[in-house]
């Protein structure tokens, strides 16, 4: 299986670090971001990546020629001409990733110890083209899902909008977590061009096509801001 790994982000809640380097370089415990992603994702059996970089994208490729790419096989998603986010960005590495095998998506700012093997094993179970990770946490926005955990929906939870499939009837509210299993056939489904974010894409999808989440308690750290890295630090040694 395949990995598009999100690194080309500008990181600005992580500045100062990132007025010089990627956000996907910044340490925890001594170690970079990518490399404990690259390694977390390898001790599920994972060699091959995708890596997208933007932002001081330079400095990945040769971070990665210094490490000799971690024994890994790693292609270069390079959107340096333009930034793309999620959705643009995995349409843009459409041409590394649509052969006909499920792939995994993950930022690289996200710290986790979720079983990859469970989340995988779920995703191919239910045959979705979708599967996203997701965590009953604090956070400023989540997904609602129906008690079959099918998404109906996305809440801000600051300003109470909504976006709903349909009448909110009790639906769940769980937080993403960055990490999502996805067939292939998504890259024919998707409507949007250029620069977007994919989860505009799942919520028009969810009008009519079954996106599921799955429900995890694992450790999760979004490493976005300097105090987040002093609490990574305290679980990822």
């Amino acid at each position: 299986m395949k990995a598009l790994i999100f690194a080309a982000g500008k990181g600005t809640r992580l500045k100062p670090f990132t007025d010089y380097h990627p956000k996907a370089l910044a340490k925890v415990n001594d170690v970079p971001l990518l490399e404990r992603n690259i390694n977390y994702l390898k001790s599920f059996g994972i060699k091959d990546f995708v890596i997208n970089i933007h932002h001081f994208g330079n400095q990945i490729v040769e971070f990665l020629k210094q490490n000799n790419n971690f024994g890994c096989h790693i292609e270069i998603s390079d959107e340096s001409e333009e930034l793309l986010e999620t959705g643009g960005g995995l349409l843009f590495a459409r041409r590394f990733l649509d052969h006909g095998e499920d792939f995994l998506i993950l930022n690289a700012d996200i710290l986790t110890d979720l079983n990859i093997t469970d989340f995988v094993g779920y995703h191919k179970k239910i045959k979705d083209f979708a599967t996203l990770a997701v965590s009953d946490r604090e956070s400023s926005r989540k997904l609602l899902f129906n008690d079959d955990l099918i998404l109906r929906g996305w809440l801000n939870v600051q300003t109470g909008e909504q976006r709903l499939a349909e009448f909110n009837k009790g639906f769940k509210p769980l937080a993403f977590s960055g990490i999502h299993c996805i067939n292939p056939i998504i890259f024919d489904k998707i409507k949007r061009r250029g620069k977007f974010s994919v989860m505009e894409e799942y919520l028009d999808l969810m009008q009519t096509e079954q996106i599921h989440g799955f429900v995890h308690d694992s450790i999760l750290i979004d490493v976005g801001k300097p105090e987040s890295i002093i609490k990574a630090e305290k679980h990822f040694k």
